[in-house]
């Protein structure tokens, strides 16, 4: 690697850039991918192009990546295996059965709990909790808005908090390729300073707490209460008749086939870790321990449904390859951002962004720097996995470079790309919220915002301290 310069910076800025503007990740990533290889031959186009195709190839030389890559559609095939097995109606059907909510107060926080327990990931977290939640919200009166904002806020939050969840492998990985050696205790000393998760989370609570409808919020819980859903023009972000038929075929549905697999996931994670660290979790292989745990949720949830007769195993294989189809968009992203990771190691970006901030920024400002501009592309690209993909490698080789707090710039991105990702209209997190609790789009991210700025202004005060103390 030559001695860094200004041209270091091309490659990620450029992606940044045409993410923002055109929303498409991949192609930006891409680009950004040629155009670093280009600066490293010398600037010829052809030599850059043919040297990027390698460069995303060579990927796949790091058992590391490689693993969490597979990781990610195995998951895509789990959640669809939960789906197709009737779990998630199952789930619901139980928890009708035994009439644990009786009030509006009850009927809000069942919505926060099921976002805290479920956490699988998040999108799957939205439905259960939208699909469980909605009957008794409508019952009760109490505006479709807010439960979107509800499930919404203890979704995404609460999964990029856990390391042993899709979210968390998504992490640990970019902060493998980052040249971080520890990433599981990066990853855990980020938790207690993902600020933006913790006042997100606390801040729903509040809400349920005080019955705190501020702005449009306020304005959707006098209309629920005088018998309108929605507004007359709204449109709700659900096909009526699919509400229907969620609500059919419950009798051969269980919980079980949702629970089951959850739990051996959760379990198998520190387990795996603690196996691959020879003892110390710690030193276990995050990429290893992640891929171990979903293929034996997955196993379970072919055994339970294959001993219950409820799937053959071609509809089980069948669902698995549409499951994992469904997220091959993300692999494809992780692919590319982690050859752009590469790339920007040999062109020594994050040394030359680190001696630049070192020497026009102070340091304490740097953390809230960092959430303010993952704030800005996620909200941009409406997806908070693009912009870790994009700012962990760059925060981290800054603070390899500055030797700083490693864990704090970490939580700086995380929180910056979740709160962006949850008040972006274009997020798929917000969309899916919108579609779980049957309202209109439009108004759920109308009603949601002043919420989530109230949180980001806290988490923005407090990588301000951060900065200063640590």
């Amino acid at each position: 690697m030559s001695d860094p310069n200004w041209s270091s910076v091309l490659p990620p800025l450029l992606a940044i850039a045409l993410a923002i503007v055109t929303r498409q990740v991949i192609l930006s990533l891409g680009i950004g991918i040629w155009l670093g290889f280009c600066i490293l031959n010398g600037v010829n186009p052809l030599t850059g192009l043919a040297q990027a195709v390698d460069g995303v190839i060579n990927v796949f030389s790091d058992a590391g990546d490689t693993r969490v890559l597979v990781f990610t559609l195995v998951i895509g095939g789990l959640i669809g295996t939960i789906e197709k097995a009737g779990g998630v109606r199952g789930f619901i059907h139980l928890l009708e059965n035994r009439a644990w909510v009786n009030s509006p107060s009850r009927a809000q926080w069942l919505a926060y709990v099921t976002g805290l327990v479920i956490f699988i990931e998040s999108n799957i977290t939205l439905l259960v909790a939208g699909a469980i939640s909605r009957p008794l919200f409508d019952r009760y009166r109490l505006s479709r808005e807010k439960l979107a904002y509800l499930i919404d806020s203890t979704s995404a939050p609460v999964c990029i908090m856990l390391p042993f969840n899709a979210w968390g492998a998504i992490v640990l990985s970019l902060l493998s390729s980052s040249g971080i050696a520890n990433p599981v205790d990066v990853f855990v000393a980020a938790v207690p300073l993902n600020f933006y998760a913790i006042a997100a989370i606390l801040l729903v609570a509040v809400v349920i707490v005080r019955n705190l409808d501020i702005g449009p919020m306020k304005k959707a819980a006098e209309r629920t209460r005088e018998g309108q859903l929605l507004w007359p023009n709204a449109t709700p972000m659900v096909d009526p008749s699919l509400l229907q038929e969620s609500e059919q075929a419950v009798a051969a549905d269980k919980a079980r086939y949702m629970i089951v697999p959850i739990v051996v996931m959760v379990v198998s994670m520190p387990v795996s870790l603690f196996v691959t660290g020879d003892g110390d979790f710690s030193a276990g292989s995050g990429s290893t321990s992640v891929l171990w745990a979903v293929l034996l949720a997955l196993a379970s949830a072919w055994l339970l449904t294959l001993s219950a007769r409820r799937l053959s195993v071609e509809e089980l294989m069948r669902t698995f390859l549409r499951g994992a189809g469904g997220l091959l968009p993300v692999a494809m992203i992780l692919l590319f951002a982690l050859a752009l990771g590469d790339v920007a190691n040999l062109l020594g970006t994050g040394v030359y962004v680190a001696g630049v901030a070192q020497a026009a920024i102070p340091v304490s400002v740097l953390p809230v720097i960092l959430f303010l501009t993952s704030c800005a592309i996620a909200f941009s690209i409406g997806s908070s996995w693009g912009a870790f993909a994009i700012m962990i490698p760059l925060a981290m080789q800054i603070t390899l470079s500055l030797d700083v707090s490693a864990p704090l710039f970490l939580a700086a991105v995380l929180s910056g790309s979740v709160f962006g990702d949850h008040a972006s209209p274009i997020s798929d997190t917000t969309v899916v919220s919108s579609m779980a609790a049957a309202t209109d789009h439009v108004d759920h991210v109308r009603t949601q915002l002043p919420y989530a700025l109230i949180a980001a202004g806290v988490a923005a005060l407090g990588f301000l301290i951060a900065g200063v103390i640590l």
